[in-house]
């Protein structure tokens, strides 16, 4: 595991950027694994702004994103469908139909599950996958005592998770309940693993995923039996830290 601490926000997005393009770059083909919500913004911001720059093509690249909220259409503006066109998709060259996202509507969630499954494996498998982190651990959907050999499943959103995500939506009674998620199982497949967190609300989830016992209460904490892991941090993610 392969820890980095960077002075600011910029900092670790801009590093997250560099290593996501460098990966395309040695591989056209590349399979990604992405995240959404705050923490990855930046990062796409900056990989937007390499492609500008042409210094990375993404028209060969496949990718799947980590979960979906169940019950919100695609166009909704609170899906993670949406936030993926509208900060990163439609300012690159990759080819929609090589985009893979967790459907939230379904007549048959467990089938669906299972096609998104059986996607990721005929893709070849997700050359790196980026994570972010929950207060309590999370990584994707996956909330505290999840099973560890979980794949895409659907799950029960936590309390924590439910506020922590209020500041989305007009109200916490509009935050679905509920949401589609790669498996721990399914995320410890990748080749290689990039976990960002920022900011000193993620010190302690941070300091239990590097040393803490390995244990469903903290989904991240399965991240230290992986191969190839890097953590990026600024400096008051990373207060907690020896």
């Amino acid at each position: 595991m392969e820890l980095l601490v960077v002075k600011n926000y910029e900092e670790m997005s801009k590093k997250a950027a560099s290593i996501i393009a460098s990966q395309v770059v040695i591989k056209p083909q590349s399979i990604l694994g992405l995240a959404t919500g705050d923490t990855p913004l930046g990062m796409y911001k900056e990989l937007v702004e390499k492609y500008n720059r042409n210094e990375v093509d993404f028209s060969k690249v496949k990718t799947f994103n980590l979960d979906e909220y169940y019950g919100l259409e695609k166009e909704n503006s609170q899906s993670y469908y949406y936030y993926m066109m509208n900060n990163f998709f439609k300012f690159i060259n990759i080819d929609k139909n090589n985009v893979n996202v967790p459907k939230g509507t379904s007549d048959d969630v467990e089938e669906d599950c299972l096609s998104y499954e059986k996607k990721i494996k005929e893709a070849g498998g997700i050359d790196i996958q980026v994570l972010g982190i929950g207060v309590n651990g999370h990584i994707g959907f996956n909330e505290p005592n999840v099973n560890f050999e979980a794949q895409t499943h659907l799950v029960e959103l936590d309390e924590k998770t439910i506020k922590s995500n209020a500041r989305f939506f007009n109200s916490i009674d509009e935050v679905p309940k509920k949401a589609i998620s790669m498996g721990i199982k399914t995320i410890l497949q990748s080749k290689k693993i990039i976990l960002l967190a920022t900011g000193e609300s993620k010190a302690e989830a941070i300091y239990n995923t590097l040393y803490g016992k390995i244990s469903p209460e903290i989904p991240s904490s399965i991240l230290q039996l992986h191969q190839d892991v890097t953590i990026i941090l600024d400096e008051e993610a990373a207060k907690k830290l020896k």
